[in-house]
């Protein structure tokens, strides 16, 4: 499905190398401040090449509002939003059109319909995640009233990783650098790390962190539509995703429980919090009223400049070439995308949980 949500919910469609790329909102309330100028900030943060360490395709990624919108508010009815593409290079993906690319969608896409887009991979392209910045960034206003915030940063490339207790990193350097990693230090080192996979003619993967701040207590759904298994789902939607982890994650099972219980305790004004978070905002799928923050790993790039062995269509050994313009590593540009699926999420969820309670109703 092309589809994204329940209460507020998205659509998505274009293709790589087709005319243009969009989305629609569905179940945005009605009366929420509406930004243009906040969707194209978004939009910046994710679009190609922005520096060095990213494909040099050029795309302006103007935002185009078609419907939903009057004199700067949302109406309540489906609001429109259009990308053109304006700097395709079809030519570029010629020589793969009967071969498989490896590690890419080329052979399940052609299995499942019996058709491909070839043309940057078409439908399966990460250019459509372009349009769900555009949608999150829809949700980032809905849910800035609230108090709610994101935090995406580059948090591993390779073997170079940030501290894992984000409260000593600051925030503020993030958008100070290319690769958006919080610690300058370690920001140059990806780079030049990433710079140099780019001259070797490779690819490399990294991880986003994300922390999101203001979560009222009470968001999930139990039992299926957990609010960690939701964000689960929209981290796992993204492109070249590998691995999605909250919390303490996987590190926490090398603890015992009574080092990995987080305990309550009662502030002055009465509100509930835990001494610890290894929880990570989450506790039976539902929202703890503590920061949520996960992990979300992307692997290499799978276009790489160099031959590869593979086979054609009809099953025969075929070499394929790598061409076009690519990025080494999608990290950098993962970072808005990571920040718009989990407020497309956490917008949804905060939807559904005003319909969970009479006196929320009445």
């Amino acid at each position: 499905m092309n589809t994204f949500g329940r209460q507020f919910r998205i659509t998505t469609f274009g293709e790589s190398h087709g005319r243009a790329i969009g989305v629609t909102i569905d179940g945005c309330p009605a009366g929420v401040p509406f930004s243009l100028e906040k969707i194209q900030e978004e939009l910046d943060r994710r679009k190609p090449g922005q520096s060095k360490i990213t494909t040099q395709r050029k795309e302006a990624d103007s935002v185009e509002v078609l419907s939903g919108v009057f004199e700067d508010v949302t109406t309540g009815t489906p609001i429109a939003l259009l990308i053109w593409n304006q700097d395709q290079r079809s030519k570029d993906y010629s020589h793969i059109k009967d071969v498989f690319r490896p590690s890419h969608a080329d052979y399940t896409y052609h299995t499942k319909y019996g058709v491909r887009d070839y043309r940057g991979g078409g439908r399966s392209s990460a250019r459509e995640t372009a349009a769900r910045v555009a949608a999150g960034a829809v949700a980032k206003q809905f849910l800035e009233a609230m108090g709610i915030s994101f935090h995406a940063y580059v948090s591993e490339v390779g073997d170079i990783k940030v501290s894992e207790d984000y409260s000593t990193l600051d925030f503020s350097e993030i958008e100070k650098n290319i690769v958006r990693c919080p610690d300058a230090a370690k920001a140059e080192q990806m780079i030049e790390l990433i710079d140099q996979v780019r001259k070797d003619r490779d690819t490399i993967g990294g991880i986003v962190s994300c922390v999101v701040s203001g979560v009222p207590a009470g968001l999930g759904e139990p039992v299926f539509d957990r609010l960690n298994a939701e964000l689960g789902k929209a981290m796992l939607s993204i492109n070249a995703c590998k691995g999605f982890e909250y919390g303490s994650g996987f590190a926490g099972t090398k603890l015992r429980g009574s080092q990995h219980n987080d305990a309550f305790y009662t502030e002055v004004d009465g509100t509930i919090r835990t001494k610890t978070n290894l929880s990570g905002g989450i506790q039976g799928g539902i929202s703890n009223g503590e920061d949520i923050y996960f992990k979300t790993a992307f692997k290499p790039v799978a276009t790489i400049m160099v031959d590869q062995d593979s086979i054609d269509k009809e099953g025969n050994e075929a070499v394929v070439s790598g061409k076009g313009r690519h990025d080494p590593c999608v990290v950098p540009r993962a970072v808005p995308i990571v920040e718009a699926m989990a407020a497309l999420t956490i917008a949804d969820m905060m939807i559904r949980a005003n319909s969970n309670r009479l006196d929320q109703l009445k």
